[in-house]
C-alpha cells in the first residue's frame, strides 16, 4: 500500500495519528500542494476530488477521505480499536465523529476560506459576514465541548478514539492557522487538549 499525503495538512495528519496509535507503517508519497500536484491530471485519476490523503491498495485501487482510510485499516487491524467494539460504543463514537466533522470542521473551513491566509492566495471571493458567523459558531462549539468534557474523559467516552483524533486535528488547525483559539476559561477542554497532545501519536510525522 501507499499513502499519498502532505506532512502539514490536517486531514493527512488525522491518518498519521491513527497509524501511530495502531503501530502501523505504510509507504508514503508526498504530494506537493504548493505546486498543486493534487490537482494534476495524474492525481485526479486517484481521487477526482483532487484532495489528500489517498490510500493506494495493493491491487491498484484507491480509497480517499481520511476517515474512510482509517475505517479500511481498522477492518484489517482491529486492535487497539479506534472505532469501538460494542454496538453502543460504535454508534456513540460515530455520532461524535460526525458532529466534529459536520459542525466544528465545517465552520472552521468557512473561517479558513474567508480568512487572511486564503485571502492572500486570491483564489476565492471572500465573505466577511460568513467568517464572522462561523467564528462565532466555532467558539460556541468549544463551549459545548467544554461542557461535555466536564462529564467524561474523552470526546465519546472514557476511551481515546477516532473522535478524539479528529477533534484534536481540527482544533489545532483552527488555532494555528485560522486564529480560532479556545477561550482560556474552558478548563475541561484545556485538560482534554493537554492529555491528547501528550500522547506520542499527537506528534507523529
Amino acid at each position: 500500500m501507499k499513502l499519498y499525503d502532505h506532512p502539514t495538512a490536517p486531514n493527512p495528519r488525522r491518518v498519521h495519528v491513527y497509524l501511530a496509535e495502531k503501530g502501523l507503517e505504510i509507504e508514503r508519497v508526498n504530494v506537493d500542494m504548493a505546486k498543486r500536484e493534487h490537482k494534476s491530471d495524474a492525481f485526479m485519476k486517484k481521487n477526482p476530488n483532487g484532495q489528500i490523503p489517498v490510500l493506494e491498495l495493493d491491487d491498484g485501487s484507491f480509497i480517499s477521505e481520511s476517515v474512510s482510510i482509517c475505517r479500511y485499516l481498522e477492518a484489517l487491524h482491529p486492535e487497539p480499536s479506534m472505532f469501538g467494539h460494542a454496538a453502543a460504543d460504535i454508534g456513540r463514537i460515530d455520532m461524535h465523529l460526525r458532529r466534529i466533522e459536520l459542525l466544528l470542521g465545517r465552520n472552521v473551513s468557512v473561517s479558513w476560506v474567508n480568512g487572511p491566509i486564503v485571502g492572500k492566495m486570491g483564489r476565492f471571493v471572500q465573505i466577511p459576514e460568513a467568517k464572522a458567523q462561523s467564528d462565532a459558531f466555532v467558539h460556541n462549539f468549544y463551549q459545548r465541548l467544554d461542557n461535555e468534557l466536564a462529564e467524561r474523559k474523552m470526546i465519546a467516552g472514557d476511551d481515546y478514539s477516532i473522535a478524539d483524533i479528529t477533534a484534536m486535528v481540527t482544533i489545532d488547525f483552527a488555532e494555528q492557522l485560522v486564529d480560532l483559539e479556545p477561550d482560556v476559561e474552558l478548563k475541561h477542554l484545556a485538560r482534554w487538549r493537554s492529555e491528547v497532545a501528550a500522547r506520542p501519536s499527537a506528534t507523529a510525522p
